[in-house]
């Protein structure tokens, strides 16, 4: 008859198979039993080759043969994932205890595959067999496979507490397990703790388990990722390469767990090609069988602790580790804590031992009262003899012998099976050796089964025979917390002319570019276009932050190293690529900050000044922020960092300056518009604005390359919103004023022009001259091309 078909809507039925399915992940593939820490296809291969005989003790047999047996016998699945399984367990960099012994190649750390199974053998390692030793004692409960023709473990008795030296990973449908390799030594002193002080607490526990311990070694920096993990299944840390600088080289001897060599240098050339990495001219892997070591070799000026921290920050010399205890806890996925790891270990140790002890009991039972039975008719053999020569057949004497004896059938068995030596005098005393032996060993046998206390004191000698056997040195290193490293800490410290130009285009250029010139020469190029001009050009050290002024009175943010580093003539990135401007938005001017402390003084070119505290422009914004509001005829001209102390003095294209105390100026918010700072005549405006600094001179420069420096003690102190006094005589020959500095004799001075030349002179080249006079020619200047802007090179920054 044919079936009945039934309705079912199709979300219902959706639902369930998915369910279904994720169970099966979960239980059979996925996740670690917490009993022997295995999953199902280990379990299967550890089993399957045990059974086939394959100890440390034999002879290695051909990878493909276990994969053979394990797929028939219990693991019904692709041989590519069983083989694969089995080289993990074979690989000393993949588990910190292994499990199986290769012969061949089973890959490597780089990342090479391993040979075809064909070609590999395996066994099992020593700490293997105490995974399995006792399986035969009934002490693990055994299910039909998957055909039903044979049976399998549900786990191994596993004498190791693998979940923790091994760990365990793994993905399933909704939840994943991380858990980290730890070391035997630790793990086996914690165990033996809890079964002392069953109240113990996972704070006195860690005194014993430091922390993850991984084949590979490396650093881990931190414990608060540890003891979340340990309190709360659920933790992170960070994973640090072992390197050590020697000169200018940095050898790396460990790396994280889990990590390719391979794929890590080439991670690393790719960074130094980016430019992303600085300092690294070579490198080298001259690792060798069982020793790791890459070694980079580092330009003789850099600074190796900064490439170093550059390497932890962009590479994965450092990595995070997610550590989550999750295993299968009578086959439900539960999350874990240390303690419950090991009790859960602990209880599966009680039971596997109460069954092996059952076991013997019930084997040296049976044997005890078999040689009682041969001791009776021993003692009686005469009449045993007569008994047995009398009856017709086995089943007629072994009645007999019972009815004589009051024997059972099992001894009564024995007698008839038992050879003719057993009746000599030494092999009768053979008999009562081992009958008393056997005596003994019930009785205490039932002591032990009686005492808990007993069964885990074998427990604990067990474990520490398992110490003393296998434990080794801890390989990874706990370092103290160290606080995140910050971009600004792998930046190498250097000085760069920062230029951008008409166009939007934007660069940093190293200063050594920019040899010395006398006074009077025609500059360097420092465009690579005819087409573009040098609208800013200023100095700045590569840790500082640029604060980018725009004329609506906006401040925006760049990092000096974020700038592309490139040679006079490079043309750099547009600013669009580092922020974003408004619709008809332009950079007015651009201040390089190192410490957001004291005030911001600006200045606007109708001659209006406002005072902000630089710690506002602390925190960037992606977008900018109002810096101050502005009348739509005015536009920012100068920024200067400055403090309540300091006197500023403020100068005009048409040659006047203004002297006054920057506490005149109240500090405002960010929309307030300002005060006013100088008078203006008609058609003047501000070009600058600088601090009044004792013994430095005002630097003065015209359009048409004419400079000079004035002692600043000629300019009198004024108040704010006056006219102030002359500062240089503006002529056709010498042009307008465009920009003002104050010098020192041992400064250098950088100027640039419109159509991209740039010349640095020593300050002290430049006359010290009294306020009304026009200057000297500082620079030969074509007719289409004018002065925009001067850069002071201060001597203390000389070396940086």
């Amino acid at each position: 008859m044919p079936e009945k078909i039934t309705q079912q809507y199709i979300e219902d039925e959706m639902k369930q198979s998915y369910l279904d399915y994720g169970m099966s992940v979960i239980i059979g593939r996925a996740l670690p039993d917490v009993r022997d820490g295995l999953k199902p296809v280990h379990r299967r291969i550890l089993y399957a080759m045990y059974q086939m005989g394959l100890t440390h003790d034999k002879p290695f047999k051909k990878c493909a043969r276990v994969v053979g047996d394990t797929l028939g016998r219990y693991h019904p699945h692709g041989d590519t994932a069983v083989y694969d399984a089995l080289v993990r367990m074979a690989q000393p960099f993949a588990l910190r205890y292994p499990l199986i012994q290769g012969q061949g190649n089973f890959g490597s750390i780089d990342g090479d595959a391993p040979a075809a199974m064909r070609y590999t053998e395996c066994r099992l390692t020593s700490f293997a067999s105490e995974c399995l030793k006792d399986i035969n004692k009934d002490t693990v409960r055994f299910v039909p496979n998957f055909d039903a023709s044979l049976k399998e473990p549900t786990c191994l008795p596993a004498l190791p507490p693998l979940l923790l030296l091994n760990g365990s990973t793994g993905i399933a449908v909704g939840m994943a397990t991380n858990i980290p390799p730890h070391n035997l030594a630790e793990t086996v002193d914690a165990i033996t703790a809890y079964i002392e002080n069953p109240s113990i607490t996972i704070d006195e526990l860690m005194q014993h388990i430091k922390g993850p311990d991984f084949p590979t070694g490396a650093l881990i920096i931190g414990s608060k990722g540890i003891i979340s993990a340990y309190k709360t299944g659920k933790g992170k840390i960070k994973i640090r390469a072992r390197c050590e600088i020697e000169g200018n080289k940095i050898i790396i001897k460990e790396i994280p767990f889990m990590l390719n060599k391979s794929s890590l240098i080439e991670e690393i050339a790719s960074l130094v090609r980016e430019g992303k990495i600085d300092g690294i001219t070579d490198i080298r892997d001259e690792s060798s069988r069982g020793e790791l070591r890459i070694i980079l070799i580092l330009k003789k000026t850099i600074n190796p602790e900064i490439v170093l921290k550059q390497l932890y920050l962009h590479t994965r010399l450092q990595t995070t580790f997610g550590m989550i205890f999750l295993a299968l806890v009578d086959g439900v996925p539960t999350l874990l804590n240390l303690k419950d790891i090991i009790a859960h270990y602990v209880s599966h140790r009680k039971t596997v031992i109460t069954k092996r002890l059952q076991f013997d009991l019930t084997q040296a039972s049976k044997r005890e009262h078999i040689v009682k039975g041969l001791l009776t008719a021993l003692s009686n053999i005469e009449k045993t003899i007569s008994i047995i020569k009398k009856s017709r057949s086995p089943a007629e004497a072994s009645t007999a012998l019972m009815q004589a004896f009051a024997i059972t059938k099992e001894q009564a068995k024995a007698i008839l099976e038992m050879p003719l030596q057993k009746l000599t005098a030494l092999e009768s005393t053979a008999l009562e050796e081992e009958h008393k032996k056997l005596t003994e060993q019930i009785k205490k046998l039932r002591f032990i089964l009686s005492s808990e206390k007993e069964i885990l004191n074998i427990i604990k000698e067990e474990l520490q025979q398992l110490k003393k056997k296998y434990a080794d040195e801890r390989r990874t290193a706990i370092l103290p917390e160290e606080e995140e490293i910050t971009i600004e800490e792998i930046i190498v410290p250097e000085l760069s002319i920062v230029t951008i130009t008409k166009n939007g285009f934007i660069k940093r250029t190293s200063l050594a570019l920019f040899k010395r010139q006398r006074r009077g020469g025609k500059g360097l190029s420092t465009i690579y276009s005819a087409e573009d001009v040098v609208e800013q050009l200023f100095l700045a050290k590569t840790t500082a932050q640029l604060l980018v002024f725009t004329n609506k009175g906006k401040v925006h943010w760049i990092p000096v190293y974020k700038l592309p580093d490139v040679t006079r003539y490079g043309k750099g990135k547009h600013i669009s690529a580092f922020i974003q401007l408004g619709k008809d938005e332009k950079i007015a001017t651009i201040i390089p900050i190192e410490e957001f402390k004291n005030n911001l003084i600006m200045v606007t070119k109708k001659g209006i000044v406002k005072k902000l505290p630089l710690a506002v422009f602390k925190r960037p914004r992606r977008g900018g922020i109002l810096a101050i509001s502005l009348s739509d005829d005015d536009s920012l001209i100068g920024v200067i960092h400055a403090k309540e102390e300091d006197e500023l003095l403020i100068a005009t294209r048409r040659g006047m300056a203004l002297r006054f105390k920057a506490a005149e100026v109240r500090a405002m918010g960010r929309a307030a518009k300002g005060v006013k700072g100088i008078h203006l005549k008609e058609k003047d405006s501000v070009i600058g604005i600088v601090k009044v600094e004792p013994e430095k001179a005002i630097l003065t420069v015209t359009e048409k390359g004419f400079g000079k420096r004035t002692p600043a003690e000629l300019y009198r102190l004024t108040h704010r919103a006056s006219i102030g006094v002359r500062n240089i005589i503006c002529t056709e020959k010498n042009g307008f004023a465009v920009a003002i500095a104050s010098v020192s004799d041992k400064d250098e001075v950088i100027i640039a022009t419109k159509l991209g030349s740039a010349i640095r002179i020593k300050a002290k080249e430049i006359p010290l001259i009294g306020r009304a006079t026009r200057g000297v020619r500082l620079m030969k200047l074509s007719d289409q091309d004018t002065v925009i802007s001067i850069t002071v090179i201060k001597e203390e920054l000389e070396n940086v």
